[in-house]
């Protein structure tokens, strides 16, 4: 069982999308866990072919739990189970009347768990397809030959549904003909379901108080955690002139929020000041050579998720935004997998849409850095020895005093509003 943030204790296995037999690689997802706050993908750590499940459906578990084993291929068992006992004698003829004798087909060697998952439920009898991947491999595109030119065309049509969400959806009565499969080859999976109907007990205590999780966190935090805090006004209008003039040159899909101008700053603020970036470990400060930046996004039924834009400070504007919609709307859909909510060296809290000025955060352990941005809103500002308005943010920080004090602090802050004084270095990477 993954640790999915530090205020995970413990999950749920709600379904598993693999069984034992299946070629299984590194960032396969092979399982659906539940925690107090999301239900995430669980990605595979190794390569290899699955032994054996050790905690089934419905089972909560804490952390570091094994969930299942993972064998090389040449100790794995075989796909197809074998009966037990020698083989019995062949005759020394074939008997009258009996029909022809036919060599047993050799069990299908299928490296997808969803190619094993597809068969299934197309009822497809793997031995009978033609393999064409590397080593004997049955692949996607061969399962798809032998479904299209089935007869009737009917069958090529059947529903594909994992087993658990099939069972989920009878027990609420969903017909599953009315159900988008967000899987691949359009996979119909548990969380893919509306929550219609009774839910399954494991769910009633995250669902009744998903804020706990959240709670607990902080209440750790502000426990083990010296703050600090910092805060400064920024004055935001020559990059909001120049965003605009981007968004005019570009498709209506293509344009970027504010949003991302400011992420990036701060990623690029971070990896100027290092000393920021990281985590506290074994009473000591490990700091990254990437910025993996947290990006607090509020969940419609309560409580925070964090998804993690990796290698932030190394992706343009442009990429930075469509990472930050791609990751914000999985997180609010439930469809976030285990990498991308682990592993933030820092992170950044957007109250703006929300109206709030100023945010005072809580640092997320291990790291030591929390940014915060408040709203954009239209104050006086000296310019030239004159008042005019002017588009001016508050961004603070929260720091680990153990890790750093208020002189690099201000030095973050101060690199973050540079750059953002600099609309040319954050729209297209010049000064």
């Amino acid at each position: 069982m993954p640790a999915l943030g530090a205020d995970m204790t413990e999950g749920t296995v709600v379904e598993w999308l693999v069984a034992p037999g299946d070629v299984v690689h590194r960032g396969d997802v092979i399982a659906v866990v539940d925690t107090e706050k999301a239900v995430i993908d669980v990605e595979c750590f190794e390569s290899g072919v699955l032994g054996r499940i050790l905690v089934d459906v419905g089972q909560k578990v804490p952390v570091g739990t094994p969930l299942a084993v993972i064998v090389s291929d040449a100790a794995a068992p075989p796909a197809t189970p074998v009966p037990a006992g020698p083989p019995p004698a062949a005759p020394a003829g074939p008997a009258v009347g009996a029909p022809e004798p036919r060599d047993r087909a050799p069990s299908p060697r299928v490296r997808s768990p969803l190619v094993r998952m597809h068969a299934a439920d197309a009822g497809v009898d793997l031995r009978t397809v033609t393999a064409t991947g590397p080593g004997g491999q049955i692949t996607q595109s061969d399962l798809d030959r032998v479904l299209h030119s089935a007869a009737p065309p009917v069958a090529s049509a059947r529903l594909r549904v994992t087993p658990y969400a099939r069972r989920l959806a009878a027990e609420r009565g969903i017909d599953l003909a009315t159900v988008r499969g967000s899987g691949p080859e359009g996979l119909v999976r548990a969380r893919d379901l509306p929550r219609t109907g009774a839910a399954p007990a494991r769910h009633a205590t995250a669902d009744a108080d998903p804020r706990r999780a959240t709670a607990m966190l902080m209440a750790r935090s502000k426990r083990e955690i010296p703050h600090y805090y910092l805060g400064t006004q920024v004055d935001l209008t020559p990059a909001l002139d120049a965003l605009r003039a981007h968004n005019r040159a570009v498709p209506v899909p293509d344009r970027v929020l504010p949003a991302a101008v400011l992420l990036r700053a701060v990623a690029l603020g971070l990896s100027a000041v290092p000393e920021l970036n990281g985590h506290w470990v074994d009473d000591a400060f490990r700091p990254c050579s990437a910025v993996h930046l947290g990006v607090a996004v509020s969940l419609r039924g309560g409580g925070l998720v964090v998804p993690v834009l990796r290698d932030a400070e190394s992706l343009d504007l442009d990429a930075l935004m469509r990472a930050l919609a791609d990751a914000a709307g999985r997180a609010r859909t439930g469809h976030l997998r285990s990498s991308e909510v682990s592993g933030a060296t820092a992170t950044v809290t957007n109250l703006g849409e929300l109206g709030v000025d100023t945010v005072v955060g809580v640092i997320h352990p291990p790291q030591v850095a929390l940014v915060g941005i408040g709203a954009v809103r239209s104050r006086p500002w000296v310019v030239d020895g004159g008042v005019v308005a002017r588009s001016v943010v508050d961004i603070s920080l929260a720091a680990d005093h153990r890790a750093s004090d208020g002189a690099t602090g201000s030095r973050l802050l101060r690199e973050i509003g540079r750059l953002l004084g600099q609309p040319g270095l954050l729209l297209t990477g010049q000064s």
